[in-house]
């Protein structure tokens, strides 16, 4: 029993993200279900700070908690579910432009409303897009993954037209964390909203050099099939054509709306998982180069994913296993961070101080010096005295 709790707890993403889908499917007021829920966890993270969990551990036998074909089936589970997805909005974005009545209507049995106001296509379409955001964490899962299950990473991905994220993750972030050279990592003064644009478009250009230098070694063409640059583009034509055809140009604009909220919060966690930490060039990457969280509701509803510290070290460990590892915690889980992200002014007021204590509790001597120069071009100066450093 004490197994199946444990398994259970991680379910409240993919159990969400099917009420948000119900909630387009029912339509009305419905529509603006995933809007609400998202509120409803920020709500319940910030109440939850105080509470901290561990992974899913190990029983008395030293055998994980986890359920590894329980957990793996709902992540390959969650591509389809994430298809259908789009097709309940592409449904709707077909009534809403055809002028479809807004009238009781039935579903398989079920009373729904037909048609769709305008307000409620908005509600909606933000509702596909942070869902479907969310979803991003299992698409990052089997990125570690090689084989058969990378693919349905890809394919994940290229539901929100960023599947060039899955080689950039392994090969670029994982390699360059906490250095210029990751796109990923957000230099200290940098708001969410740069970050956005500026990781997005720099991992899709690593990509395109790596397979410019790799076709290039075996001396075949760029514009190609073989190249997985553009190959994973062309992953994301099925979801172009479905919104097109649903609705034209109202179409198209609802799937880049939905495509822009999903890599904003894919965006949002790496600013937040990272942000503002340095490492020097050349040197080995460290549990202090990431940010943990432990958070209990994060903990839960991101899959573990907050435990960069060991992630960062064990790539290739399946999130149940990963556990705590004494990287530096900013004790906020992720909603509650984003929230504050999203107040440029608020955020950086809070994080220099965090970072003055990461410059002194956890930065070599080399990062220090790194951090001394860094903070002085963006404003990151603190008194150095006890009470203006900020617990981590």
């Amino acid at each position: 029993m004490k197994k199946v709790l444990i398994n259970i707890r991680y379910f409240m993403a993919p159990l969400l993200i099917l009420v948000s889908m119900i909630g387009v499917l029912v339509g009305g007021q419905f529509a603006w279900t995933g809007v609400v829920l998202f509120g409803v966890g920020i709500l319940l993270d910030t109440l939850s700070m105080p509470m901290h969990t561990k992974g899913a551990g190990f029983d008395e036998n030293g055998e994980t908690n986890g359920i590894p074909g329980l957990q793996n089936a709902v992540m390959y589970i969650m591509l389809p579910i994430f298809a259908l997805l789009q097709v309940v909005m592409a449904w709707r974005i077909y009534q809403y432009v055809n002028g479809v009545p807004v009238e009781p209507g039935m579903f398989m049995g079920f009373p729904i409303q037909m048609g769709m106001t305008g307000a409620e296509l908005i509600g909606a379409t933000i509702s596909t897009g942070i869902f479907a955001g969310i979803g991003i964490i299992y698409g990052h899962e089997l990125a570690h993954t090689k084989g058969f299950s990378f693919v349905i990473s890809r394919w994940m991905m290229a539901l929100s037209g960023s599947s060039h994220f899955c080689y950039a993750h392994v090969y670029n972030h994982h390699l360059e964390l906490a250095h210029q050279d990751d796109p990923a990592t957000s230099p200290r003064g940098r708001s969410i909203y740069r970050h956005f644009w500026l990781s997005h478009m720099g991992q899709s250009k690593f990509l395109y050099k790596m397979e410019e230098a790799r076709l290039k070694r075996l001396g075949k063409s760029f514009i190609s099939l073989e190249n997985r640059w553009i190959r994973g583009y062309f992953m994301s034509l099925p979801t172009f054509i479905l919104f097109a055809w649903a609705g034209g140009p109202i179409g198209v604009a609802c799937m880049f709306l939905i495509w822009t909220i999903s890599n904003f919060e894919l965006e949002a966690l790496n600013y937040m998982e990272h942000y503002g930490l340095i490492r020097e060039k050349g040197q080995p990457i460290d549990y202090r180069h990431s940010w943990d969280n432990d958070n209990m509701f994060t903990s839960w509803f991101f899959i573990e994913i907050g435990r960069q510290g060991d992630h960062h070290d064990r790539g290739e460990t399946h999130f149940w296993e990963l556990d705590e590892v004494g990287s530096p915690n900013p004790g906020w889980g992720y909603f509650t961070e984003f929230s504050m992200a999203l107040v440029p002014p608020l955020w950086h007021s809070v994080y220099k101080k965090k970072l003055a204590t990461w410059d002194r509790d956890f930065a070599s001597e080399g990062e220090q010096a790194i951090a001394a120069r860094v903070n002085a071009e963006v404003g990151y100066e603190v008194n150095d005295t006890p009470s203006s450093y900020a617990k981590i």
